[in-house]
C-alpha cells in the first residue's frame, strides 16, 4: 500500500494564478448559458447548419459582438461595485468593442469591466459621506454616466485599438502552430494545469475568446475541445477500474459516470495524485487527442461547459460528432494503456483516496488536514429545510462532490430534503441552508443573505456533515430549542443562537425601542439614502456617533442585511462598536418598498448593539418576520402603536 503525503501549502505565486483564474472564471462562467444559446443558434441556422434560416442567422453577428462581450464585461465590474460596476463596465466596453473594428472584444471586455468597476468603486469611496442629504441620488447617477462615457471614449480611443492589435498578434502566433503541427504540444501545460485547478483560468481566460473568434469564421474551433475533452481523465480512471487491486477499484465506476456523463473533471484528480506518474497519462492522451481533432478537423461551435461527452455532442456542428468522438475515444486509448504500466496489481484503499483528496484540495489552495474540520462552523438549524445548496465557484467541480456525498447521508437519514449544487452567482433565493469553502462564504452571504451558511475547509468527508445531519433530523422532528433562533442573523456578528444569556441584567429594554424612532410612510428611496437615513436617526437619538453611518454603509458593502419577508436590518461593521454609545434600533416604513439586495425592503430597522442588550430586540424581529402577514401589516399601517407592540421588549 503506497501512502500519500498531504503538500505544503501553495506557493504565493500558484495562489495568485488561481486567484487570477478563479476571477475569470467568474467572469465567464455565469454567462455560459449566452455562449451555447450563441453555439447552437450558429449551429442549427448558418447556411452550412442543420436548417440553415438565413433571417435567424441575422442574430449571431450581433451576439458575438456586442452581447457576449457586454455580459462578460458586466460580470467583471459587478464583482468589484455590485450593479453599478456592471453597468458602468459595459458602458465602458460598448466603446472598446466599437473602437476595435472588426475584432470581437472578448479579450478587451474581460480587461475593460473589472477595469471600470475598479474605478466607480474608487469614486464612490472617495465621496463617502461627503454628498449632501438629498443629492445622493443626483451624485450617483450623473457620476456613474459622466466616468462611463469618459471610458467608452478612452476605450474607443486607446484600450479598443491596443487589444484589437494584441488580439491579431495572438491569433497570428496561434494560427502559425497550428500551421506547424504542434498545436498537441499544448497538453504539456494544460493537463497538468487542470490538477492545479487552472483549468477555468485555461478554458475560459484563454481558449473561449480564441475559439469564439475562430468559430465565427469558420463555424468550429478546435480550441473548444483542448481542455474539454474527457479522454484523457477518462483513460486514468477505466486503468484503475481494470487493473488497479483493493477498495479503490470499486470506486472507479463511479467516478467514470459523474467525470464522463456529468462533465466533472474534478473527480479524478486525486486517482492522478495517488499516483504522481500518472500526470504523463494524461499529458500523452491530451496529446494524442488534440492531434486526432486536428488530422480530423474536429471542432465544437461553442464552449461545452461542463466537459462531458454529452455537452460535446450538443455543440458539434453538423456532420461533425464522429470526429469529436474519435478524438476522444483515442485520448483515452493512450491515456488508458499508458495508466495500465503503471497501475498493474497496484493496491490501494479509501484512505489513499481521502489522502489524495486533501491533496487535491491543497492544490486548490484550501486549508488542508486529516479531519478537514471547520474550526467555529455554526450548523445549527431552526424550521424545516427542504433544499441545501453546495456552492463553489463555477458550481460544477468540488462543490458537486461535496453535494454528491451529502445527498447520500441526506437520504441515509431518510430526510426529504432537496441537495443540490451551483455555481455563487446562481445560488437559488429558496435555499434554506448554503455550504461553501471558509474564502467562498462571504460572496454567498450577499448572494443568498436570507440563507443558512455553513463555511467549511473541505467538501469532501467533512466530519461537519455528522453535525449537520443531526442538526437536520432535530429540525424535521420539531424540535426548536431557544438556542437554535438563528433565522435573523445573517452574519455572525449578530448572533442570537448563542449570547442571549449575554445581556446584561437590569438593562432598560424599553429604551432600545422608542415611539419617536419610528417613521412611517416614507417615499422610497434608494438602498444607500434608506441605510443613511436609519444611522442618522440612530446618531440623532444618541444611540451611536455620527461615524457609524458610514460604519453601516460599508458593511452593506459587505453583504446584504436584507433578512427576508420585506424586512432589512442594516447595522455596522463589527470594527465599529467603538462608535455605539447605547444599544437602540430605529423602525423605518417604507409602504412602497426599497430595493435591496435579495428583496425588497419595507420594514428597515436600523440597529446599534452594545453588550450584547440588543440581542432580544432581534429575537423579536425574528419572531416578527416569519409571519409575512404579520409584515405587512406593518408595512401599511399609519399607527405607530403597531409596529412598536410588535417589535418592543417590555421589561421583565
Amino acid at each position: 500500500m503506497s501512502s500519500i503525503s498531504t503538500p505544503a501549502k501553495s506557493g504565493g505565486a500558484r495562489q495568485g494564478v488561481q486567484k487570477f483564474g478563479r476571477f475569470l472564471s467568474a467572469m465567464v462562467m455565469p454567462n455560459i448559458g449566452a455562449f451555447i444559446a450563441w453555439g447552437l443558434l450558429t449551429a442549427l441556422f448558418i447556411p452550412t447548419g442543420w436548417w440553415p434560416n438565413e433571417a435567424i442567422a441575422t442574430m449571431i453577428g450581433p451576439m458575438i459582438t456586442y452581447l457576449l462581450p457586454l455580459l462578460i464585461a458586466y460580470s467583471g465590474g459587478k464583482m468589484l461595485a455590485d450593479h453599478r460596476g456592471g453597468v458602468i463596465a459595459a458602458i465602458a466596453t460598448m466603446g472598446v468593442i466599437v473602437g476595435a473594428g472588426d475584432v470581437k472584444m472578448f479579450i478587451g471586455a474581460m480587461i475593460m469591466g473589472p477595469l471600470a468597476g475598479w474605478i466607480i468603486k474608487q469614486f464612490d469611496r472617495s465621496v463617502e459621506g461627503k454628498i449632501p442629504a438629498g443629492f445622493e441620488m443626483l451624485v450617483n447617477n450623473f457620476s456613474l454616466g459622466i466616468i462611463g462615457a469618459a471610458l467608452a471614449v478612452g476605450g474607443y480611443y486607446g484600450i479598443g485599438p491596443l487589444v484589437g492589435g494584441f488580439t491579431n498578434i495572438l491569433e497570428s502566433g496561434v494560427q502559425t502552430i497550428v500551421n506547424w503541427g504542434v498545436l498537441p504540444l499544448v497538453s504539456i501545460f494544460v493537463e497538468p494545469g487542470k490538477i492545479l485547478f487552472l483549468n477555468n483560468a485555461i478554458n475560459h481566460g484563454i481558449f473561449s475568446p480564441l475559439g469564439l473568434e475562430e468559430s465565427q469564421r469558420l463555424g468550429k474551433s478546435i480550441f473548444f475541445l483542448i481542455e474539454a475533452n474527457p479522454g484523457p481523465g477518462l483513460g486514468v480512471l477505466l486503468a484503475y477500474w481494470v487493473f488497479a487491486k483493493g477498495s479503490i477499484k470499486s470506486s472507479a465506476p463511479g467516478a467514470i459516470i459523474i467525470h464522463f456523463l456529468g462533465g466533472i473533471h474534478e473527480i479524478y484528480f486525486p486517482y492522478v495524485l495517488m499516483r504522481p506518474v500518472l500526470i504523463l497519462s494524461v499529458i500523452l492522451g491530451g496529446m494524442a487527442g488534440v492531434f486526432t481533432f486536428t488530422l480530423t478537423g474536429a471542432g465544437l461551435v461553442s464552449a461545452a461547459s461542463p466537459g462531458s461527452i454529452i455537452a460535446l455532442m450538443l455543440v458539434s456542428p453538423k456532420g461533425g460528432q464522429l470526429a469529436v468522438l474519435a478524438g476522444v475515444a483515442v485520448a483515452a486509448i493512450v491515456s488508458f494503456l499508458v495508466s495500465a504500466i503503471f497501475l498493474r496489481n497496484y493496491k490501494a484503499d479509501d484512505e489513499d483516496l481521502a489522502k489524495a483528496r486533501e491533496a487535491s484540495q491543497a492544490m486548490k489552495g484550501n486549508k488542508t488536514g486529516a479531519a478537514g474540520s471547520a474550526a467555529g462552523t455554526n450548523v445549527r438549524v431552526n424550521g424545516k429545510v427542504e433544499k441545501i445548496v453546495f456552492a463553489c465557484d463555477a458550481g460544477m467541480g468540488s462543490s458537486a462532490m461535496g453535494a454528491s456525498s451529502f445527498r447520500k447521508k441526506v437520504k441515509a437519514a431518510g430526510l426529504p430534503i432537496n441537495v443540490t449544487n451551483t455555481a455563487i452567482e446562481n445560488i437559488p433565493s429558496d435555499a434554506d441552508i448554503v455550504v461553501t469553502q471558509q474564502n467562498l462564504t462571504d460572496r454567498a452571504r450577499a448572494k443568498a443573505p436570507n440563507a443558512h451558511h455553513v463555511s467549511i475547509d473541505n467538501f469532501i468527508n467533512n466530519p461537519v456533515y455528522e453535525d449537520l445531519i443531526e442538526e437536520l433530523k432535530a429540525s424535521q422532528a420539531g424540535e426548536s430549542p431557544a438556542e437554535r433562533n438563528t433565522t435573523a442573523t445573517p452574519d455572525a456578528q449578530w448572533d442570537i443562537d448563542n449570547a442571549l444569556d449575554k445581556v446584561a441584567p437590569g438593562f432598560d429594554s424599553s429604551n432600545i425601542l422608542r415611539k419617536e424612532n419610528i417613521r412611517l410612510g416614507l417615499p422610497s428611496v434608494s438602498k444607500e439614502e434608506a441605510i443613511r437615513e436609519a444611522g442618522r436617526m440612530l446618531s440623532a437619538a444618541g444611540y451611536v456617533k455620527p461615524g457609524y453611518v458610514n460604519a453601516m454603509i460599508e458593511r452593506e458593502g459587505v453583504a446584504s442585511t436584507y433578512i427576508g419577508n420585506g424586512v432589512a436590518i442594516p447595522h455596522g461593521v463589527g470594527t465599529a462598536k467603538n462608535e455605539i454609545e447605547n444599544s437602540g434600533i430605529v423602525v423605518l416604513q417604507y409602504p412602497n418598498g426599497v430595493e435591496f439586495e435579495g428583496g425588497t425592503a419595507y420594514l428597515v430597522i436600523g440597529i446599534a448593539g452594545a453588550r450584547g442588550e440588543h440581542l432580544k430586540i432581534l429575537t423579536k424581529i425574528a419572531e416578527a418576520i416569519e409571519d409575512e402577514s404579520t409584515v405587512q401589516r406593518l408595512a401599511n399601517t399609519r399607527n405607530v402603536d403597531d409596529v412598536y407592540n410588535v417589535l418592543s421588549v417590555q421589561p421583565e
